[in-house]
């Protein structure tokens, strides 16, 4: 058959027919759900992915990428210049901690507190680097979370009493360990708690305080910029003098809940772009029906049963293509407008932030595309090899 009869066909096809109004609303209706389809899918998968990865760099700073702990004896310093000789590539910043309830005036607030040595802390925490700024930090100063500070009522020199954990015989009795601290500033993490509850001070009044050998450490946390490949380097260094955690190890539970809700999220909107898709199976069906004394003709006249399939099958697929192009630009002009414009703005003590994260991942929207195409494809293709299984002398008999 001619092409350019072919071509000629598929336009007419197309065309509103005013006979059989319901064909074309139903093709309109498949291009309007395809398109919507993908554009929710590409917004739903951006904005899953910058969730996700906006929680995971917060979780970064207070949890870190890897953290050592002791197993039989406690880590000494004598092992963290080993470790740093021994990987360059990595940063690492020793810690004592310790639970603690501070007290300011009769307002009280607990938490965790971390003995650190500021220079290093600084190098791989960047909420802890810009608390500290230009500040000369001496032994009894403590930085707190603005949870804290906020409750508190502290600015910068007050005094704040901190109770510890360990206890100080006194006569007959036990008495928490008490110290007088000076506030030297706050810092905001974008996660609300955290910021009630982690307090910073040297690593040396912990040591004292907590009557810990100098020199010694509760653990070590450690920047990576490949944890996954680090962490067994590490693991195979130390041994069994040491375990290494990974954050995905501390806070697994969380980022699988994420993963599996992304993944059923994108099968539901997925299911939508099917459900659009039968609209192109109707109308092609429709169109079928209705066009069966010209599809006999053509079969008649030396067309095959291939080249009719092919008229069909690109009507279907023009309609199908061009929702999913629609869809596609859609897609970018919302995430475009929502990354610009604060069109939507979320509670930032739960998710972090106040802006919308959007991360729109290459392998998420390569995904959508082929979902997208082999549904268009499928859907096109039964209509299309219905066309040819009509009987052409019953056809041109009786119509």
């Amino acid at each position: 058959m001619n092409k350019k009869l072919v071509n000629f066909i598929v336009k007419k096809y197309l065309r509103f027919d005013k006979k059989n109004p319901f064909i074309s609303i139903s093709a309109i209706l498949a291009f309007i759900g395809v398109s919507i389809g993908v554009m929710v899918l590409i917004l739903s998968m951006a904005i899953m992915n910058g969730t996700a990865k906006e929680f995971e760099r917060k979780l970064f700073t207070m949890n870190y990428p890897l953290t050592i702990h002791p197993k039989v004896t406690n880590l000494d310093e004598d092992l963290l210049n080993k470790l740093q000789n021994e990987f360059p590539h990595l940063k690492f910043s020793p810690f004592i901690s310790s639970q603690a309830i501070i007290q300011s005036g009769e307002a009280m607030s607990g938490g965790m507190i971390f003995g650190v040595i500021p220079q290093k802390e600084a190098q791989i925490n960047p909420i802890y680097k810009e608390a500290l700024g230009d500040l000369t930090l001496d032994k009894f100063d403590v930085i707190t979370g603005s949870g804290i500070s906020d409750k508190l009522f502290l600015t910068s020199g007050a005094k704040a009493t901190l109770y510890f954990t360990e206890l100080n015989p006194t006569g007959f009795s036990m008495m928490p360990k008490m110290k007088r601290f000076n506030f030297a500033n706050s810092f905001t993490s974008g996660l609300n708690a955290y910021d009630k509850a982690y307090m910073y001070t040297s690593i040396e009044a912990l040591q004292t305080l907590l009557k810990k050998e100098e020199g010694t450490y509760d653990g070590i946390h450690i920047h990576s910029d490949d944890a996954f490949a680090d962490i067994e380097k590490l693991r195979a260094y130390l041994g069994n003098k040491a375990s290494v955690v990974g954050w995905w190890q501390q806070n697994g539970n969380f980022f699988a809940a994420m993963k599996m809700e992304k993944t059923a999220l994108f099968i539901v909107l997925m299911l939508i772009i099917l459900v659009a898709s039968l609209n192109i199976i109707s109308s092609l069906l429709m169109t079928v029906m209705s066009r069966r004394k010209e599809i006999a003709l053509l079969l008649s006249m030396g067309a095959t049963a291939k080249e009719i399939k092919s008229i069909f099958l690109r009507v279907g697929t023009i309609i199908g293509f061009s929702g999913i192009i629609t869809g596609v630009i859609l897609g970018f002009i919302g995430y475009w407008l929502l990354d610009t414009f604060d069109i939507v703005t979320l509670p930032a003590d739960v998710y972090g932030s106040a802006k919308l994260p959007l991360d729109l991942a290459m392998s998420d929207f390569i995904s959508i595309i082929i979902g997208a195409v082999i549904i268009v494809l499928i859907s096109s293709y039964y209509p299309a090899s219905k066309a040819t299984n009509i009987d052409v002398i019953d056809v041109l008999r009786n119509e």
